[in-house]
């Protein structure tokens, strides 16, 4: 309260005023609707903006405050010098806060007295029924009023946001998407959206898209900028010729823009599934973005075109964000080729020997990352790391071969076990903090055989190559030990597609059979599989890794949907996967041989095709393959075959009947076969239903008792059902927040009306 001077009681003074006292309190008991909104008459003299009192005792407010004509929610905001909280906003010249919406009283906000007609009739229409007193009405009206107030300031946050630079750990995931490291991307996964970041050397236009093939058609885009320091974006997308048209729906949402004298910096956001049909959706598969700039800003350049300053890279944007646990100062050992010739052929695999340094104490290899010798990003395919014998000697390590080749040193056949694998485009991998790749023991790798994938399909003569893998380890031990399990289709002739195909689907089992002999005798309580690399060759168009547990179908243990030869790395599973024994794998590729007039066999070449998984999980275990290879004869018999000469002593092996095929070898005979779409359908129905011939290998080249046996595949539902995706948008959930925000007004307003609140 504001101090008084306190007078002589036989003041008249005093005795005016304790008079007027009594006479407010007696009005006030005969008629309380009245009192709730009484003012003092104004004082003698000249006239003086009054302050209203607070509350319903009389009490002014303190200093700062509005009085009695504001909004009930006053009461729960923060005193100034209190920490700053969401508040409405102020108006200009206001001494306190305005109420979240208009109410019937703000035309007398400013007067010092009502009418003399209006408040008679205001106050026979109180004595119609009980009214509240005002702490009763504000008590009523604070718990809608915060609650209106929260919404409001959500909205003004969101707003807000787009004034201030997101920190850069809120983007764990970059890549330079140009060679010359122009246009660097930076992004995240928030919740059910994707937050990105461009920063290119541009003071014009940026360019960002999402595209199925890598090109202009039919992709979704946005287009953004600083434009005399104001900043736009725009959502666009492109039909099947490449036009670009302004979306109706804009999803893409602007967070921050800034332009300095060399770089454009945009921040934006948009959700993974929009329910706008413009849009790609963004999800675990891989994602060719598109990229483009200009020097000038969209309003000056038009739609000019963008000349060289484009380009298409694939990624991963929703691979889970990685651990990144390690010391800079961690020991590292490397393994690469010296001055390898690069033969001028379409296909090379080099095997090339290495020792492992690190031996006599155990350690953990924490990360590995490839070393790949600079402009020869494309020539290096893939590369992968194979234990080998430990009876071997250092003499191995003086040569490298070419793999698979009929002169190769016969110590590359004893390197079976697969304990690595890396693919182009992939980055370095790094194990989770409670698992390692482990080194240095007997029962760790001491030789290791480095295969490493050239792919020259321009014939280029004259490469040299020195590229690798470099592993980092530590000597602090981790809990568990890294394995990897190659799982899918035996890499053989008897993998085969036809020509012409548009859709074409190959299965290699890791069947139940192999995985309850192997992990029934190494760990019955199962493993933990943290991540998976999937692999095909150029016709592989999809890839799934699915998962049967007692014969009901989990959830998949890894897909690409989008498949890209050029792009394969290792993806992190959300959340790790057991696999028990009994548990059926099953590796699903999809293939396109539209653009072919031959058959497609399975083999080593990037014209041939694979179709595999490599499951990195621990504990490890005495299992380094899980695949299976189908049945070969019955394959023939759908061309027509009847006999082949026996035995066979040549592969391919010869047919002997029908006429048609004589003396052709099973290949002849494949490609002989007049192949149209529905043959080939029903050839695939066909493949998917045959017998499969079990592959379960230990390491040193050993196998266990199921190897070679056949079984016969699961019954699986075909085709495989994805999950539904529940598409969103930011500008639906910004009408979701306003159409709240009416409900809530409206049961504001009844509640008010089925209480007789009056303000």
């Amino acid at each position: 309260m504001s101090p008084v001077h306190r007078l002589p009681s036989a003041s008249p003074v005093r005795r005016r005023i304790l008079a007027r006292q009594r006479q407010l309190r007696a009005s006030r008991r005969e008629a309380p609707a009245a009192s709730a909104r009484q003012v003092l008459p104004a004082r003698r003299g000249p006239a003086r903006p009054r302050r209203a009192a607070r509350g319903s005792r009389g009490r002014p407010p303190a200093p700062g405050r509005g009085g009695s004509e504001q909004s009930a929610a006053e009461g729960a905001l923060p005193r100034r010098g209190r920490p700053a909280r969401c508040r409405p906003q102020r108006g200009r010249g206001d001494r306190g806060t305005r109420p979240p919406f208009p109410t019937h009283t703000d035309t007398h906000r400013h007067t010092s007295t009502p009418p003399a007609h209006a408040h008679r009739a205001r106050a026979h229409a109180e004595t119609q029924r009980r009214p509240l007193v005002r702490g009763e009405r504000m008590r009523r009206l604070r718990p809608w009023a915060l609650v209106l107030g929260g919404l409001l300031c959500a909205c003004a946050g969101a707003g807000a946001a787009a004034g201030a630079g997101p920190a850069l750990r809120s983007y764990p995931h970059s890549a330079v998407l140009d060679g010359a490291g122009a246009y660097r991307l930076r992004w995240g996964r928030r919740g059910s959206a994707l937050a990105l970041r461009l920063e290119v050397r541009t003071r014009g236009y940026v360019g960002f898209g999402l595209s199925a093939s890598g090109g202009m058609a039919s992709a979704d885009i946005v287009v953004g900028g600083v434009e005399r320091g104001q900043p736009y974006l725009q959502d666009y997308f492109t039909d099947e010729n490449r036009v670009l048209k302004k979306d109706p729906q804009q999803d893409y949402h602007l967070e921050y823009a800034m332009e300095n004298s060399t770089h454009t910096i945009l921040a934006f956001s948009r959700e993974l599934h929009t329910c706008d049909t413009n849009d790609k959706s963004i999800t675990e598969s891989t994602v060719r973005v598109i990229w483009a700039y200009h020097h000038k800003d969209l309003g000056e350049a038009g739609q000019n075109y963008h000349g060289s300053n484009r380009g298409t890279k694939s990624l991963r944007l929703l691979n889970p964000e990685r651990e990144e646990v390690l010391s800079a100062s961690l020991p590292y050992f490397d393994l690469t080729n010296k001055d390898v010739p690069v033969p001028d052929k379409d296909t090379t695999y080099w095997c090339q020997m290495f020792k492992i340094p690190v031996q006599h104490e155990k350690h953990h290899v924490t990360k590995v990352e490839p070393l790949i010798q600079k402009g020869h990003e494309n020539l290096v395919h893939h590369i992968l790391l194979y234990q080998c014998s430990s009876n071997l000697n250092d003499s191995v390590l003086d040569y490298g071969h070419e793999c698979y080749h009929p002169n190769m040193p016969d110590s590359f056949l004893t390197c079976e076990t697969v304990i690595f694998a890396w693919a182009i485009g992939g980055e370095g991998f790094t194990y989770p903090p409670h698992v390692g790749l482990s080194i240095g023991t007997a029962a760790d790798p001491l030789f290791v055989l480095m295969e490493v994938h050239y792919d020259n399909p321009s014939y280029t003569e004259g490469m040299i190559d020195n590229s690798g893998l470099r592993l980092i380890y530590t000597p602090v031990l981790r809990k568990y030990d890294a394995g990897v399990i190659e799982a899918g289709l035996w890499v053989s002739l008897f993998h085969n597609i036809p020509p012409g195909m548009p859709e074409f689907v190959s299965e290699g089992h890791c069947t139940l059979e192999c995985l309850e002999e192997a992990l029934g005798a190494e760990r019955p309580a199962g493993i933990q599989v943290f991540a998976v690399l999937l692999h095909a060759h150029l016709a592989g168009r999809a890839i799934r890794m699915r998962h049967f547990h007692n014969g009901e179908e989990q959830k998949l243990l890894a897909y690409d949907n989008e498949f890209d030869f050029n792009f394969q790395e290792f993806q992190y599973l959300k959340e790790e996967r057991t696999i028990l024994p009994g548990d059926n794998l099953i590796t699903e590729c999809h293939y396109s041989t539209v653009d072919r007039i031959r058959m497609t066999w399975g083999g080593l070449s990037t014209r041939n095709e694979m179709c595999l998984s490599y499951l990195l999980y621990y504990p490890r275990i005495n299992l380094t393959r899980c695949a299976s290879i189908p049945d070969i004869m019955e394959q023939l018999q759908f061309i027509g075959v009847k006999e082949i000469y026996r035995p066979v002593r040549t592969w391919p092996f010869i047919i002997k009947s029908p006429k048609q095929y004589k003396n052709l070898s099973f290949m002849d005979a494949m490609n002989k076969f007049k192949w149209s779409r529905s043959e080939g359908l029903s050839y695939n129905q066909l493949v998917l239903k045959l017998p499969v011939n079990v592959r379960c290998s230990k390491t040193d080249n050993a196998e266990w008792s199921i190897q070679g046996m056949t079984a016969l595949p699961p019954e699986i539902e075909r085709p495989y059902k994805t999950e539904p995706v529940i598409c969103s948008s930011s500008s639906c959930l910004s009408c979701s927040l306003f159409l709240t925000l009416l409900f809530v007004v409206h049961i504001t307003a009844s509640t008010i009306g089925n209480t007789g609140l009056s303000v």
